[in-house]
């Protein structure tokens, strides 16, 4: 399925390609805020051609910042795929900071890092709220690890929290986004090969990242369903189980190649 010469040519372009602009984002983020903004968009998008991935979306991606757009979470590449859609930064656990390489890249695109235990939620929803009210979008994956790409595991709704304020004194939208790995050079992959396109469990990730850059083109269905308030809801748990919902929902029919029934129920 994979081939080694396409996954060595892949992987040599993203190298050179993040080497030519990892010095520039460094210097934007001291010299130019707008321009560290705008990078990482140009760069995922390049990234995601280079290594394979056509992303096709569907709904409509609120526009208005800050906005909290939470995900399903499958594989380190979709961070590659949400940032070549939408200009963000990521939530991401705090031992991502610590990895080599993805994490210094992960700095360079200004990721809030979270310690998900208990006792630290607070001092994390303050970080948010504070990047929030500078007005960033922020990318969350409230499974809080990643899945086989079959089914999404359930929201944990702390950092929902974050709903609750207002920044810049107006509600916070929150939008649910669902990411599926539908097809593999044009055929559908079906429940048994899907979680061979994931990274879970305690895979390693260079030999996973070989295997993927070696494949052919991979189809991912990114969902933007309606975006809402914690104001329709009684509790940060209601809208994180709304949340789950929808992007079950989502993923679900994109698996199934049934998106044509999801569309009229997309903002």
């Amino acid at each position: 399925m994979a081939s080694p010469l396409r996954a060595f040519f892949r992987i040599l372009v993203y190298l050179t390609l993040t080497a030519a602009l990892l010095p520039v984002q460094v210097l934007a983020l001291r010299f130019s805020r707008s321009l560290s903004a705008r990078l990482p968009l140009t760069y995922h998008r390049l990234c995601t051609k280079i290594l394979g991935f056509r992303v096709r979306t569907h709904g409509k991606i609120k526009n208005e910042a800050p906005v909290l757009f939470v995900c399903n979470h499958t594989s380190y590449s979709d961070i590659a795929i949400m940032g070549s859609l939408l200009p963000a930064s990521f939530v991401a656990k705090s031992e991502v900071s610590k990895w080599p390489f993805f994490g210094f890249l992960a700095k360079l695109q200004r990721t809030v890092f979270v310690d998900r235990r208990r006792k630290r939620t607070m001092e994390q929803r303050d970080a948010i709220i504070q990047r929030l009210e500078a007005g960033d979008n922020l990318i969350l994956f409230p499974e809080g690890t990643s899945s086989d790409g079959n089914f999404v595991l359930p929201f944990k709704s702390a950092l929902f929290s974050v709903a609750q304020e207002e920044p810049l004194g107006k509600p916070l939208f929150v939008q649910p986004v669902s990411v599926a790995y539908t097809r593999l050079d044009g055929m559908p992959i079906g429940r048994a090969l899907r979680p061979y396109f994931a990274w879970y469990g305690d895979m390693t990730l260079a030999p996973h990242f070989w295997e993927v850059s070696g494949m052919g083109q991979i189809t991912v269905d990114v969902i933007f369903h309606c975006p809402v308030t914690i104001s329709e809801y009684d509790t940060r748990k209601e809208l994180a189980d709304y949340c789950h919902a929808v992007v079950e929902q989502g993923v679900s029919l994109a698996n199934a190649g049934r998106l044509d029934s999801l569309l009229i129920r997309v903002y």
